[in-house]
């Protein structure tokens, strides 16, 4: 019963993250206030994450590693490195929610790198959410012409996100290319969100894929 109410839980913390992460990516639509004060609850909710997972950490060097565990171990790292350098670079700009912490780095070179780690947390948090979509979708029971439709639907929605990934320039923040981002303040707020749950679909469903990849390696 306790292992249910944890997980579920986890569920739940994964679920305000990938909202906020929304949010986080929406700038435009948020304003600088609201955004400082959305990455501190990020930044809450994803210490509140490692402390339901701490079994995880203790296992890191115990028992053998398949394919599958292998990457979600390296998605995982990755993710939270990622997390921890875009919540610092954040706090080190930071005007109203920890102005107290403004300065902790040159601002010049933490904006360039804040910039980069949310891109890049972005990108991994599809990437997570995707490799556990299996193992959460494994009980429903779904007919071979469903599975088609399914497959046929996400790949679409998979597609729009890719072309609307790559037309916002998002590979330009990834590499360091460019240190500021040019959003459109002029286009609809709720637009702006569907458009980033569209491009994080995209990482998901390539999530999704290799997880069933690395499932049927032997």
């Amino acid at each position: 019963m306790q292992k249910k109410q944890n997980a579920m839980i986890r569920r739940i913390v994964d679920v305000c993250m990938t909202v906020l992460l929304l949010c986080l990516m929406a700038y435009q639509v948020t304003g600088e206030v609201l955004h400082e004060w959305i990455g501190i609850g990020m930044t809450v909710l994803v210490i509140i994450h490692q402390i339901l997972n701490r079994k995880w950490y203790g296992a890191l060097f115990k028992g053998k590693y398949n394919p599958y565990r292998s990457i979600t171990t390296v998605l995982n790292i990755l993710l939270i490195a990622s997390f921890a350098l875009t919540a610092f670079c954040g706090m080190s700009m930071s005007g109203y929610a920890v102005p107290f912490l403004y300065g902790m780095a040159p601002v010049s070179f933490v904006r360039r790198m804040h910039l980069s780690m949310s891109h890049w947390a972005f990108v991994l948090m599809g990437l997570h959410l995707g490799m556990h979509i299996p193992a959460i979708t494994a009980g429903l029971k779904l007919k071979d012409r469903t599975k088609t439709i399914l497959t046929c639907i996400f790949v679409g929605i998979g597609g729009i996100g890719l072309n609307l990934f790559l037309q916002s320039g998002m590979p330009d923040y990834l590499f360091f290319r460019i240190s500021f981002a040019f959003l459109d303040y002029e286009k609809a707020g709720l637009l702006v969100l569907i458009e980033n749950l569209l491009m994080l679909s995209f990482w998901a469903l390539i999530g999704t894929q290799l997880s069933h990849i690395c499932r049927n390696i032997v």
